[in-house]
């Protein structure tokens, strides 16, 4: 039986959750999945079932026990019922305590082992983050699709589906959007064919997009890089950058050092895959303030920041040598 200090780290997505065992050296020598872990979105039971089966399939066959656990989430400000999440690992050989810390954070820390800095995540909901001294120092956005998340998935379907309603009954242009939404929702498109004065096909469309959670919207997204030639999804994508670019102008105007020398990382769908919303905001942010941010490291989960906080939560220095052996570490056990 392995005795040592082994941290079990856990980013517990929306989605999915990923769990990872790593020792003090930055070792990562378990790994497992499971379904979504946030209490938020899966109520607080299926939630602590996914984290515990990401958890079991991290330490199966390592011998290992926990010493410590860190969940990274959504919500980590909620009032959780740490005792049930204690009991559930301590059944696991947890021999310290369980901490819960913002996926913000743990996002940020995938991109860099340094304690300040910028982070902008655009997934399905959209939010930035000023981090100072390894903490969130700042906070725009990531109000929900009520109230925000501009630029994020959410936004970005939800206006693919309002221009194609437009396009189809003459409020707006004619779109190249509009045939991949009718693929999408199975909806035959006929010119020709109208009810009581609606084209049919709208009339399918306002049915289908209603009969679903507003959320699901998201689902329309991708569409619009499948377009990119089309001028309507090109405004599209340049008022997502734009508001995108807004939220990191709120978070760095705050800052006492230079935001333009901080590390800077970038999370989520929207702007990691393909790189057209990741560039576009880096012009937008640079026409609104005369000066250009520092590269983004591009992240997809948040699993290697939790494994830093759970050691730098522990008074343990994560260095670039560390943070690498992390990396690597982890990537292996992934592949």
């Amino acid at each position: 039986m392995i005795t040592m200090s082994n941290f079990l780290a856990i980013d517990a997505g929306g989605t999915s959750t990923r769990a990872v065992l790593v020792d003090a050296s930055g070792h990562c020598f378990g790994y497992g999945t499971a379904g979504g872990g946030n209490p938020v979105s899966r109520g607080i039971g299926p939630a602590l079932e996914a984290l515990v089966a990401a958890s079991e399939r991290a330490l199966s066959g390592t011998g290992a026990f926990p010493s410590q656990v860190l969940i990274a989430m959504a919500g980590a400000s909620l009032e959780l019922p740490l005792n049930s999440y204690y009991d559930s690992f301590s059944a696991l050989g947890l021999t310290g305590n369980v901490v819960i810390e913002s996926d913000l954070l743990a996002a940020f820390y995938s991109g860099t082992f340094h304690d300040d800095g910028i982070a902008l995540i655009a997934g399905t909901g959209a939010v930035g983050a000023r981090i100072t001294e390894s903490h969130l120092a700042e906070v725009a956005d990531g109000t929900g699709w009520l109230l925000g998340d501009m630029g994020s998935g959410f936004w970005l379907g939800q206006e693919v589906a309002r221009a194609v309603a437009a396009a189809l009954d003459g409020r707006g242009p004619a779109t190249a959007l509009t045939p991949l939404v009718m693929k999408e929702l199975d909806i035959a498109f006929d010119l020709q064919d109208r009810t009581l004065g609606r084209l049919r096909a709208q009339q399918q469309l306002i049915n289908k997009v209603y009969e679903r959670s507003a959320i699901e919207l998201s689902r329309f997204a991708p569409l619009v890089f499948a377009a990119i030639d089309d001028p309507v999804a090109q405004d599209i994508i340049q008022r997502a950058a734009a508001a995108l670019a807004q939220t990191l102008v709120a978070i760095s105007d705050g800052a006492e050092t230079d935001a333009t020398t901080m590390p800077l990382v970038f999370g989520g769908s929207v702007l990691t895959k393909g790189g057209t919303v990741a560039a576009a905001v880096l012009e937008k942010f640079a026409e609104a303030r005369g000066q250009r941010l520092a590269e983004p490291t591009l992240v997809h989960d948040g699993v290697v920041g939790s494994a830093v906080m759970a050691l730098k939560r522990h008074g343990i220095t994560v260095d670039a040598g560390v943070f690498d052996r992390i990396q690597k570490s982890l990537s292996e056990l992934r592949d």
